[in-house]
């Protein structure tokens, strides 16, 4: 006798009375960027990860090359790349912890502060939603209970409806700025006047991963938040714009009282050497670095502009990526863009996510847009 797993495309398996945790039930699956499909006579564009369409550096090539030995474990405590982050950002290398990516770094500020307590009673942690698709993930997986709390209509944080959510369970709260996939940052007075409402026991994250693309210039700084507030954890990735995606590399910058635990938590070599390498050159030449990121953020605004100039409302763009408020119209835009060989990022009957990247691949987008008529228009 055989039961099927959880999935229709998949083959049946043994039964063996083996049972996972109740709470992967309820959790969603995290479901990556598809790739792009070949069509004959079109080059095919990848726009559903947010991923960074330039190659890295050549400096940071040669550092990958030069540190590409593998068979000795890396660095648990990634010295070299605390230090030169710690010069860089101008904050104390004790108070970096690195991680696999940001989400690596999450995941282990989420399993050290947040769970489910002896009682039997479940933490709570408040994030915006909709925001990063990983964020019920990884609060299900540390025991702890989501509160998700919807975004405005503008596609931005409801901090004062955030602010209400508190309770005595709450422990953490996720701020994604600029927030993916909707786009918009928070500002500097719009976090300070949401960490007054906040109890100082409640550790508030501010996740930054796109923040290398942000040119508001009242948008928040989480580095200057952390060195103001005691319980502010700040999350940084090189996966965006240092196109370092699949090395995963990245980092939260905490005070020493949250610090000594995440140490504790920490998934001993997470980072390897090679991406440690890697994400210390591009740190000793972020000033070629600001070059390719503007260079997307140029494009970013010629996609901004053409779209507002087809009518089309698009939240403020702060990321390296678009959003398009399309609902039920959100699965026909997505196949409309498979069949002229893009690939873009559909949440459900909500929007789509479209990244930007290569401008061939930006422009036949906004061609897209010019000949469909069921987006969302500026009212």
């Amino acid at each position: 006798m055989t039961t099927p797993v959880n999935d229709t495309n998949a083959a049946e398996v043994p039964a063996t009375g083996i049972s996972s945790r109740p709470a992967l039930d309820e959790m969603p699956r995290y479901r990556a960027g598809k790739p792009p499909v070949v069509i004959d006579g079109l080059q095919s564009y990848k726009l559903s990860s947010n991923e960074n369409p330039y190659p890295p550096l050549p400096s940071v090539v040669k550092a990958i090359a030069d540190h590409a030995t593998v068979n000795r474990y890396p660095d648990p405590l990634s010295t070299a790349l605390r230090t030169e982050l710690s010069a860089f950002l101008d904050v104390p290398a004790e108070d970096i912890v690195t991680g696999g990516g940001s989400l690596g770094a999450l995941n282990q500020l989420l399993a050290t502060y947040a769970g489910r307590n002896a009682d039997g009673t479940a933490d709570e942690v408040i994030y915006p939603w909709r925001s990063f698709e990983a964020y019920p993930i990884s609060v299900g997986l540390a025991g702890a209970e989501s509160v998700k709390v919807p975004l405005r209509a503008d596609g931005t944080h409801d901090l004062d409806a955030m602010a209400a959510a508190v309770t005595g369970r709450t422990k953490v709260i996720l701020l994604c700025t600029p927030n993916n996939p909707t786009g918009p940052a928070l500002t500097t007075a719009q976090v300070e006047d949401f960490l007054a409402k906040v109890p100082s026991r409640v550790i508030v994250v501010i996740d930054e991963a796109y923040e290398d693309f942000v040119r508001d210039p009242d948008a928040v700084n989480g580095i200057e938040m952390y060195r103001k507030h005691p319980n502010v954890v700040v999350l940084r990735t090189f996966s965006k714009g240092a196109g370092l995606a699949g090395l995963r590399v990245g980092y939260s910058v905490s005070h020493p009282p949250i610090t000594q635990y995440l140490r504790v938590a920490a998934v001993p070599f997470a980072v390897s050497t090679i991406a440690e390498q890697a994400a210390v050159a591009s740190l000793r030449h972020h000033d070629e670095l600001v070059e390719r990121i503007q260079a997307l953020v140029t494009e970013r605004t010629r996609v901004v502009e053409g779209l507002e100039a087809l009518g089309w409302f698009v939240p403020d763009a702060q990321g390296n990526f678009v959003w398009l408020a399309l609902g039920e119209n959100t699965p026909e835009f997505a196949a409309l863009a498979e069949q002229q060989a893009l690939a873009v990022r559909a949440f459900g009957t909500e929007g789509v996510r479209v990244t930007i990247g290569e401008e061939e691949a930006n422009t036949r987008f906004l061609s897209i847009c010019a000949t469909y008529t069921k987006g969302p228009r500026v009212s």
